[in-house]
């Protein structure tokens, strides 16, 4: 596997890493349509646990195929696929070395009553992910609800073992629980402090939602103010977020969220890549679409990552 010197200054800034981890940065770094550019697109499928098999595959009744996911993840050109340890297993033999994985670590689902104390369960090991073949694990935090601290002891654990064998680490950060309020959750402010927890918790790769210009917290909003930091657009506030997250030193992937018009899409596409951010986790957006039109909007997010629209 050639790597490219943007990957090589990518890896760069992983000072304290072994080669194994790094080898799997560059898997999947260099994977895909978009191999080599230090830009990703991810197919993430983990739906199925959080909202239920006929909210998230009945859109798509070939979804409910475990299979179906590898080969569209593999068939668009994606940097990897991540899903929870049952799906991966469904197809780990067929699949094998056919992309690069990302074994999802914890889950939540939607029969639960927490809010306040939002959590997800450990559900797979760090054996798992070496017997499966991964690149990485992913873990989600919840910075704000009242279970966080345990969350984050638990990816401290999870994550130091899984380098010590040379296995990447990916943490969703998603704002939730406590006092923020369901806006606050997309707030610029919020997002931005979940994605700078996620960095200093070790993460090589973390995975936030796009953020609105909305500014949650009122001790942040007077810095905000005061210093008049650019929020304006979309792009502004994934320039921001990259900043929040050792002033881009780290790789972020931000989610493509609950089903929606394809020129949102690609809208946020442009977004992103126009702020400097790596690129776009997205799930719902491309298998509950037929397959032929998931491919197609999975190869014009890359072209735009690619700068060719």
């Amino acid at each position: 596997m050639k790597i490219t010197r943007k990957v090589k200054e990518i890896l760069a800034n992983y000072e304290s890493d072994n080669p194994g981890v790094k080898a799997n940065l560059a898997r999947i770094l260099m994977e895909g349509k978009l191999g080599g550019t230090g830009k990703l697109v991810i197919l993430p499928v983990d739906q199925g646990f959080e909202h239920g098999p006929a909210r998230s595959f009945a859109p798509n009744a070939a979804g409910y195929d475990p299979h179906y996911h590898f080969q569209l993840a593999v068939d668009a050109g994606c940097n990897a696929y991540a899903a929870p340890l049952g799906s991966l297993e469904a197809g780990a033999d067929t699949f094998a070395g056919a992309i690069p994985l990302i074994l999802k670590m914890n889950s939540a689902n939607s029969l639960s009553t927490q809010k306040e104390a939002a959590d997800q369960a450990v559900t797979a090991s760090i054996d798992d992910a070496l017997r499966l073949g991964c690149s990485a694990i992913g873990f989600t935090i919840y910075p704000g609800s009242d279970s966080m601290y345990d969350q984050y002891e638990e990816i401290r654990e999870l994550s130091a073992e899984a380098k010590s064998v040379g296995i990447a680490t990916v943490i969703w950060s998603y704002p939730r629980g406590g006092n923020i309020s369901k806006s606050g959750e997309l707030a610029v402010d919020v997002i931005g402090y979940a994605a700078h927890m996620a960095a200093l918790l070790g993460a090589h790769i973390i995975k936030v939602k796009l953020p609105t210009a909305d500014l949650e917290n009122a001790e942040a909003k007077k810095v905000y103010q005061a210093k008049e930091i650019p929020i304006a657009t979309q792009a502004e506030r994934v320039r921001h977020i990259m900043q929040c997250t050792f002033n881009g030193r780290r790789i972020v992937v931000f989610s493509g969220g609950a089903t929606k018009g394809e020129e949102s899409v690609f809208e946020d596409a442009r977004a992103i890549r126009d702020g400097g951010g790596n690129g776009s986790i997205i799930g719902r957006n491309a298998f509950q679409r037929p397959r032929e039109e998931a491919l197609a909007l999975l190869d014009r997010i890359m072209k735009i990552y690619q700068g060719k629209e």
